[in-house]
């Protein structure tokens, strides 16, 4: 786990021309969970979202779903889980993403430090609205903490502004009016939102909720600054894929990401060698 801030870290990355790329893992989904963690590293993710499973995950579609209650019947809490957390021993930043349940059960005060404690770097918590979270973002940045706000195809221009003011570490961009779940293929709402952000922001802006191949990846990538790749992965997971297969995939993104970054930059060049002759 890096020292520098989300933030810091992603910023950092983005602008020596990488497409950014955070995959999603459930916490304590198998025995092994950590494991899945450790390949998505070594695969080249630029993070990971954790997320600690809740009973009622509202924004969550089936596929986490399911992963959520896979690991609730293992028994899995949220202090083991940031137990583990803070054994996981990787070089990139660690993103916890929860509902509000679980933070305020705690307090938002201890629950930020439990994290820092662990550490992780950056925290998404969907259900609460922005302009309810100052006790939540007091807390965390308290904490040394980044608290990722939401951004959906639907916010309307003030409440857009606010959010890339006030989002820390990078600004998640919902594709789609509905719940995370894999997609046959990117909706134009995606581009519609990322390039409302990044009108308003230089913070990183990714794009999340089905992004479910390298093809999907790349094409949100063209509009922004990264992607979060979840339920595909936790579909593959939940089918007995083992984190060496599932790293592999997050591999096949990376590559594809890393293909198309440096296509473009060769035909920058060429356009600006032709511009010159």
């Amino acid at each position: 786990m890096t020292e520098e801030s989300l933030e810091t870290y992603l910023r950092a990355r983005r602008d020596a021309g990488r497409a950014l790329l955070v995959p999603y893992v459930t916490g304590g989904l198998t025995d092994d969970w950590l494991a899945y963690v450790r390949a998505y590293a070594d695969a080249g993710a630029d993070a990971v979202e954790i997320g600690l499973p809740f009973s009622d995950p509202m924004l969550d579609g089936g596929t986490i779903q399911e992963a959520s209650d896979r690991a609730l019947r293992r028994g899995v809490t949220p202090d083991r889980l940031l137990d583990e957390i803070a054994s996981a021993a990787v070089e990139v930043p660690l993103v916890v993403m929860t509902y509000s349940n679980i933070v305020f059960r705690a307090g938002a005060k201890a629950f930020c430090a439990r994290l820092a404690e662990a550490g992780v770097s950056g925290l998404v918590v969907p259900d609460v609205p922005h302009d309810e979270a100052g006790s939540l973002s007091v807390a965390a940045t308290a904490a040394g903490i980044d608290l990722v706000l939401l951004a959906a195809p639907s916010t309307p221009p003030a409440r857009l502004r606010s959010i890339a003011e006030e989002s820390r570490g990078f600004i998640y961009g919902v594709t789609v009016m509905g719940t995370t779940g894999e997609r046959a293929s990117m909706p134009d709402s995606a581009r519609s939102v990322a390039a409302r952000l990044r009108e308003l922001t230089t913070r990183p802006v990714l794009l999340g909720f089905g992004i479910s191949t390298p093809e999907h990846a790349v094409e949100a990538c063209r509009h922004a600054d990264g992607v979060v790749v979840a339920s595909a992965l936790m579909r593959r997971v939940l089918d007995g894929a083992t984190p060496a297969e599932v790293g592999s995939d997050v591999a096949a993104i990376r590559r594809a990401l890393d293909t198309q970054v440096t296509a473009s930059a060769d035909a920058l060049r060429q356009a600006l060698g032709n511009e010159g002759r």
